[in-house]
């Protein structure tokens, strides 16, 4: 992939490309961190994309708690987030950025109602099934601290985290309607904001016996 088929901002989306996304009936979203802990590991990165596959990675600073532009995008009634793995992701953001995400999608919750026979709802295996494209996830787990030295590979893949959510979600929907879980999955998104509040106090198994 070419670093010119996607922009990179520092801090924030631009006023224009906020006006952009804000047309869009949904986007896709990701984010890059130092690790799985929100309370520990700093956000670095925010990924977007729209249908049109405008791509936008978004360099997150060190200390940085705010993000005005993004947060109007994000926490846009009419406009869908769609996530891999919503939860963190939805965690993180409000955790560092005090963005409160909604309407939420996310279609490693869709992939489980839908494709009950696997158990492989990975964004690699949910992609490479529903698109036939794989991913290079060779660049996963490295430092994504280093903000404005990221590597051509790192920045690919982290487009690629976002390029194809958008189609899988419309194929993850199709699947939904067709087995009668639709209704549920959409029950499903709408509580996520809860967990999201519960993971960030830390509470643990707090629906069982």
């Amino acid at each position: 992939m070419r670093l010119q088929d996607f922009q990179v901002s520092d801090r924030d989306l631009s006023d224009a490309a906020l006006s952009e996304y804000l047309e869009s009936e949904a986007i896709a979203v990701d984010t890059e961190t130092m690790g799985l802990l929100p309370q520990r590991d700093r956000l670095c990165l925010v990924q977007l994309c729209n249908l049109e596959g405008k791509v936008t990675v978004i360099r997150i600073a060190r200390g940085q708690t705010n993000a005005p532009n993004l947060k109007k995008l994000l926490e846009a009634a009419n406009v869908v987030k769609v996530f891999h793995f919503a939860r963190f992701d939805v965690a993180t953001l409000r955790h560092y950025l005090i963005i409160k995400v909604q309407p939420i999608f996310c279609t490693k919750i869709a992939s489980k109602l839908a494709r009950t026979y696997t158990n492989r709802h990975g964004l690699k295996d949910v992609v490479q099934e529903l698109t036939q494209v794989e991913l290079d996830k060779s660049a996963q787990s490295s430092d994504w601290g280093n903000a404005a030295n990221l590597s051509e590979a790192q920045l690919s893949y982290a487009a690629n985290d976002v390029r194809y959510l958008l189609t899988v979600r419309q194929k993850l929907i199709e699947m939904l309607q067709r087995e009668d879980r639709w209704e549920l999955a959409q029950e499903c998104f709408q509580v996520l904001p809860t967990i999201v509040s519960l993971d960030l106090l830390q509470f643990k198994d707090l629906f069982e016996h």
